[in-house]
């Protein structure tokens, strides 16, 4: 039987719209994981849950952010699974955390960091004390834990969750700063 065109059509839409933000929904899912393991597992459970709920969808809406509220509930639902792992947050922790990286995927989203914004990120990882400078790398590189970090500088994950916050935010207002200086330049 040949295809439907409406089916088509509505496959090869959700096909390129995921292609074109599975990078930033598997960061904001990274961001509510502590483990890469963890992301494959739950961004799998997230592109058929999307593919199944696609009709609902508005395309007159953000994408991405319909993507991250799918994902989000993802999370918790995998969360609870794995609620038996000693090293879990508790569920308002994920709720907070939710909240700040999908208000960041929406920022990094908007933005689409160009070259201009590519320069100030990097001067202004520059500015920063050598120790969160390194935290930071650190805590993006893949394959590292956020738990495994905190368990090496003798820390609780928790609490190096809103360190890492407290410097992305002070990077933020740094790359502002130097955009906005640029501007007037």
């Amino acid at each position: 039987m040949p295809p439907d065109s409406d089916n088509s059509d509505h496959y090869e839409t959700f096909v390129a719209l995921f292609a074109r933000h599975e990078g930033d929904l598997r960061a904001f899912t990274r961001s509510l994981l502590p483990s890469w393991e963890d992301v494959d597992e739950v961004m799998q459970r997230t592109a058929l849950a999307l593919w199944r709920k696609f009709a609902q969808f508005d395309l007159n809406t953000v994408f991405m952010k319909w993507a991250c509220v799918v994902a989000r509930f993802e999370v918790l639902a995998y969360r609870r699974k794995m609620a038996r792992d000693r090293l879990v947050f508790s569920e308002s922790i994920m709720e907070l955390l939710a909240d700040e990286a999908q208000a960041e995927a929406e920022v990094s989203q908007a933005a689409a960091l160009g070259s201009r914004e590519q320069r100030a990120l990097d001067a202004c990882l520059e500015k920063l004390p050598e120790a969160k400078r390194e935290l930071v790398m650190l805590a993006y590189t893949p394959g590292v834990q956020i738990t495994d970090i905190a368990a090496k500088q003798g820390r609780r994950p928790n609490t190096l969750y809103m360190t890492l916050n407290r410097i992305r935010q002070d990077l933020m207002h740094c790359m502002e700063a130097s955009l906005k200086q640029e501007e007037h330049a």
